[in-house]
């Protein structure tokens, strides 16, 4: 007998589990999703975003944004450089630079945007999220829908939920997620067992 079970009790399982994924397609809305996520949740903040650039309508480029208000280039179109992704140069040494200690700040909450095909050309950059995903701190990350190898492994992750963001539900996603956030939060401070996976 084939066996479908309804997605309300998939979610609650973000009680269970300590870290947050947001995936989908390319500009469905996925950094909205979490930093409207993470402004609205109490705590020590730390982590940084990815903003979309473009000229004239053109997307050339992407920038790295920390938490604290940094910002460096991680990718523009170029045909020039090492590091490359379809028509991008990818920046590695800003990534390191700024991404990787903006995610090992001490914080409550630790913001990821996002674990892609970009971000996991630097070897460092990817210890440093197995790292973070380790520790104490409540990881909101954005990964790529598809990818195979870092990528699929950290979403595979016992300790994390996974969750897919549409056109259709990106605007009752952030307030369910943040409802369960705090729902569990609540639970772990009366008592419960507050443990991933």
């Amino acid at each position: 007998m084939r066996l479908s079970p309804p997605r309300s009790p998939r979610l609650t399982r973000v009680q269970e589990k300590q870290h947050i994924f947001i995936t989908g397609l390319p500009g469905v809305g996925k950094t909205t999703l979490i930093r409207n996520i993470a402004d609205s949740l109490p705590g020590r903040k730390a982590g940084f975003f990815t903003r979309e650039d473009r000229s004239e309508g053109r997307r050339i480029g992407f920038t790295i944004v920390t938490l604290d208000g940094a910002e460096a280039n991680l990718a523009r179109k170029s045909s020039a450089g090492a590091h490359r992704v379809g028509a991008y140069q990818v920046f590695v040494d800003n990534l390191e630079k700024l991404a990787i200690p903006a995610i090992e700040s001490d914080a409550d909450v630790v913001v990821i945007d996002e674990i892609g095909k970009m971000e996991c050309m630097s070897e460092r950059f990817k210890q440093a999220v197995l790292k973070v995903l380790e520790g104490d701190a409540r990881v909101i990350a954005t990964v790529a829908k598809k990818g195979v190898g870092f990528i699929k492994d950290v979403k595979n992750r016992p300790d994390v939920s996974l969750f897919e963001v549409t056109v259709k539900n990106r605007d009752a996603m952030t307030a369910m997620l943040l409802r369960m956030l705090m729902d569990s939060k609540k639970a772990v401070r009366n008592g419960g067992s507050g443990n991933a996976g």
